[in-house]
């Protein structure tokens, strides 16, 4: 740009700046008033007709066990203590175990439930008594073997971090129903997931698409509530100066992130009122706190998340990420395991019927996943250890339930020690299309201009599994 064509554009702003305030400055504020309300986060339509209005992301991150959990292999007591062959692992990445590293059997106890017969393991009865309701599939295989790569593909669609997450990529081509909420939220518990916030950032997408994370005691969010002797009153008088401030400098500059920044102000402001109420269970009955674990250990904090979610989706939050970790499980596999079960299968359940009975499951989409599944090799890091399973992207199991998907069957099959996909492979580019798919986006249409091309959650790949669908 020369010095004739910026001082061209400072006039064009002065016209239109002295238009504004000789000939409707007060109309003109209205509008772009209007504008800044509806805001970002307005509801937008599908691209077609969709099954689910919202999701539920169960995040188990640090790569839960598969062959311990929902993918059973009996084969694997009779490999156990023993080397697989040279010619089966030649090709595969590991982290710390050796391609040589002895065969760990699993000591779960599989049956089946339901009227679809979908086996579970001994650990998640409660996940498993909503066995019709869910769509196992047992063949999906990433790219990552280590975390953080790992959550950055499954939530971006790409290793290279710094890109738009899934609950983003949603809240901006669909909006929001909430005027109270921000449209993505993360419940958070555990030890805390490698990604971090990078598993909730909106990237090169304006940072109202970002995730929002609510604790679940105390302050929903830190700093939200007024400092004493800040009424509501006076909050509301200095947030329209500030308004208007931000009004002014977008005259001036013509950036479009001043109206996002003004919207999260004012979300922030009608939060002040909302938020406290979400961690009201006073309405709840005690019979529901009770099948959630609500007031029991150690199901306490998840059991909240979980409770909170389908509050937030029946306000119409858009996509909420209930992030646990870690199920990083190197060794004491059968006891680390085992305590993560015990804090998440009896709220998950409870939540599955929950929503279910309240006709919210129908349109929400349900997903459980973590970044990959572990070896069927044990990890012995010493000697008086029990043995636990390395990374293991080749193959590995999640779920889905609820909106747009047809519950009660298994898609794919792994190999005998489950070591590797046999039938039926699902990426986790297909995992992403399908879910987009299921909230009436079309994958390849979602689409964000950015440093001179279009980008994508499902970055280049990605096909909708059809036997996934209702």
């Amino acid at each position: 740009m020369n010095i004739e064509d910026f001082l061209r554009i400072q006039k064009r702003r002065e016209f239109f700046r002295s238009f504004s305030g000789v000939f409707g400055g007060a109309a003109v504020a209205e509008l772009l008033g209007a504008a800044t309300e509806a805001g970002p986060l307005a509801p937008k339509k599908p691209h077609f007709p969709a099954k689910a209005k919202n999701v539920i992301f169960f995040f188990q991150g640090g790569g839960p066990s598969h062959i311990d959990l929902y993918d059973p292999k009996p084969a694997l007591r009779k490999w156990h203590g023993q080397p697989l062959p040279a010619s089966m692992t030649k090709d595969l990445n590991f982290v710390f175990v050796k391609p040589d590293a002895k065969v760990l059997g699993s000591e779960r106890v599989f049956k089946p439930h339901g009227q679809s017969g979908i086996e579970f393991s001994d650990y998640i009865p409660h996940i498993a008594a909503n066995a019709d309701d869910i769509c196992l599939i047992r063949s999906m295989h990433t790219d990552a073997f280590n975390h953080h790569p790992g959550q950055a593909l499954l939530f971006s669609g790409t290793t290279q971090f710094g890109r738009p997450t899934a609950g983003a990529w949603v809240s901006y081509g669909l909006g929001s129903e909430s005027q109270d909420m921000p449209a993505f939220v993360v419940l958070s518990s555990g030890a805390g997931a490698s990604g971090g916030s990078t598993n909730w950032a909106s990237g090169f997408l304006p940072s109202t698409y970002a995730g929002t994370v609510f604790r679940n005691s105390g302050e929903p969010i830190l700093y939200l509530p007024n400092p004493p002797g800040v009424t509501r009153e006076t909050q509301r008088a200095r947030l329209d100066l500030i308004r208007k401030l931000n009004e002014e400098r977008q005259y001036d500059t013509g950036d479009a992130a001043i109206a996002s920044r003004v919207h999260s102000y004012e979300l922030a402001f009608r939060m002040q009122s909302a938020a406290p109420e979400f961690l009201d269970f006073s309405q709840e009955s005690p019979k529901l706190l009770e099948d959630y674990g609500v007031n029991k250990e150690p199901t306490h904090p998840y059991a909240v998340n979980c409770l909170l979610a389908r509050r937030m989706v029946e306000r119409g939050v858009r996509f909420v990420m209930l992030s646990h970790a870690s199920w990083d499980d190197h060794q004491e596999l059968n006891r680390k395991l085992k305590k993560n079960c015990d804090i998440t299968d009896r709220p998950i359940g409870a939540l599955i019927r929950d929503l279910k009975s309240r006709g919210l499951l129908d349109s929400t989409l349900l997903v459980w996943a973590g970044e990959f599944g572990r070896t069927p090799m044990g990890q012995l890091e010493r000697i008086d250890e029990d043995p636990g399973r390395d990374h293991h992207p080749n193959c590995f199991s999640i779920w889905a339930a609820g909106g747009g998907v047809k519950g009660g069957q298994v898609i794919g099959k792994t190999d005998d020690i489950g070591l590797r996909v046999a039938e039926d492979p699902v990426h986790i580019h297909d995992l992403q299309a399908t879910m987009l798919h299921c909230l009436g986006l079309e994958h390849t249409r979602l689409t964000y201009r950015h440093m001179g091309r279009d980008f994508r959650l499902t970055d280049v790949g990605g096909k909708v599994v059809r036997q996934m669908l209702a």
